[in-house]
């Protein structure tokens, strides 16, 4: 889509388009918060709305209530997440398979492989590896000059935790964000000028992992990633693009929740001074306001299934090979399902009834880790800081996947 033609869309009241005219492809979406009149209307007027006949999509169903992405995402007999995730096919000449994007039982088989690395138990060892991080991160922060809180905090917090996870070389650590950045765009995101570019940069990122694979898989079985992959029963012979799919998989998902919540909560807290008092006020509202920062920001704003059978769906007939778009970024604004569900409150009643991870067997794997690193991160502020106050507009990145920030300006005080 032509930079041309996106600007005069989001020129355009979202009230006075015609239906047939939304264009929810649209890599500038979420821009200025443009999506959540689109999202309100389509709840209100076409809450499962066929937007069709798109240049690189073809037809698709967007699921917009909280209700109906539900029956969708928790019934993965009638609607598979095989082959894709995202509105595009899987491109034949450079597929990437990957278990989020399969069915039972090779889906339930080869998360198994990784998912220990999420247990309670494991969980409570990194609690103070996060900490200790977290510390130094705010620690080496400027008071009192503008900076950079994407880069300086969110990716930083976050790319450390990558690292650890895949016992990953701690130097080389930012690979892992421009890897994780590059997977998930397109040639209109500004970060890549090519489909020939973003395979080349898929490409190193295989064959750096495949090292690290190679030293692993020779070595007794260890708690990261890699070494759970090599030595797992259903994952040790992946071919190499399978290998890759996962991992893109594994960085992508243990990367944007968290960095891009990270970012969101300190905007949403500058738009709520009143919520940022309450927070100031009393620190133990801490663990709440993660779950109540995690839905308001839905970092992955989106997830698709495919119809294996003629079904019936918010009034619409849904037949068997149709595309359906479970717009997560809307159910969780659907306040027939949750009160007040535009404000942001940071006590809310019920919290973690979001839809940002997902439910039913493709549940977010990491949630537990993503909320505990935000919860440490503002456990850590608090001590710290008395205002963390954004000096400039946030820039969001041109996805309409990712719910992104690529740019928030922020003055400690």
């Amino acid at each position: 889509m032509s930079e041309a033609i996106d600007t005069q869309w989001m020129s355009r009241d979202p009230d006075t388009i015609p239906l047939d005219q939304l264009d929810l492809m649209n890599p500038q979406l979420f821009h200025n918060d443009y999506h959540v009149k689109v999202f309100e209307r389509l709840r209100q007027e076409s809450p499962v709305h066929l937007q069709k006949d798109h240049a690189e999509v073809g037809s698709f169903w967007n699921v917009t209530r909280y209700e109906d992405i539900m029956a969708v995402d928790t019934n993965h007999d009638s609607f598979s997440s095989d082959g894709s995730i995202v509105a595009t096919d899987q491109d034949e000449e450079f597929p990437l398979p990957m278990f989020i994007a399969m069915d039972p039982p090779k889906h339930d088989q080869q998360r198994k492989e990784v998912s220990g690395v999420v247990q309670p138990s494991n969980l409570a060892k990194m609690e103070s590896t996060i900490r200790e991080r977290v510390c130094g991160i705010l620690d080496s922060l400027p008071r009192g000059e503008e900076f950079n809180w994407v880069d300086r905090v969110s990716i930083e917090l976050t790319t450390q935790m990558l690292a650890t996870l895949f016992d990953f070389p701690f130097e080389d650590r930012r690979k892992l964000t421009r890897w994780s950045d590059v997977a998930t765009a397109d040639e209109d995101s500004g970060i890549i000028e090519s489909e020939d570019q973003r395979r080349a940069e898929l490409f190193e990122c295989l064959e750096y992992f495949t090292g690290l694979w190679n030293e692993r898989v020779n070595e007794p079985p260890r708690g990261d990633l890699i070494s759970m992959l090599a030595h797992g029963e259903s994952t040790k012979n992946m071919d190499p693009v399978e290998y890759l799919g996962n991992l893109v998989l594994l960085i992508v998902g243990g990367n944007d929740t968290t960095r891009n919540s990270i970012s969101g909560g300190v905007k949403f807290l500058n738009e709520n001074p009143a919520e940022y008092q309450k927070l100031r006020d009393n620190h133990g509202l801490i663990p709440n306001m993660v779950s109540e920062i995690i839905r308001y920001q839905t970092p992955l704003a989106y997830m698709r299934r495919t119809a294996l059978k003629d079904s019936v769906l918010g009034g619409q007939n849904i037949k068997e090979g149709d595309k359906l778009l479970m717009w997560y970024v809307s159910g969780n604004r659907d306040s027939r399902s949750i009160e007040d569900a535009d404000r942001f409150l940071i006590d809310r009643q019920n919290a973690r009834r979001h839809l940002s991870f997902g439910f039913g067997i493709h549940r977010c794997m990491g949630n537990r880790l993503a909320e505990m690193q935000l919860r440490v991160l503002w456990e850590e502020i608090m001590t710290r800081f008395d205002n963390i106050e954004v000096v400039g507009k946030a820039e969001m990145v041109n996805s309409n996947f990712v719910k992104g920030y690529s740019k928030l300006p922020v003055i400690i005080r």
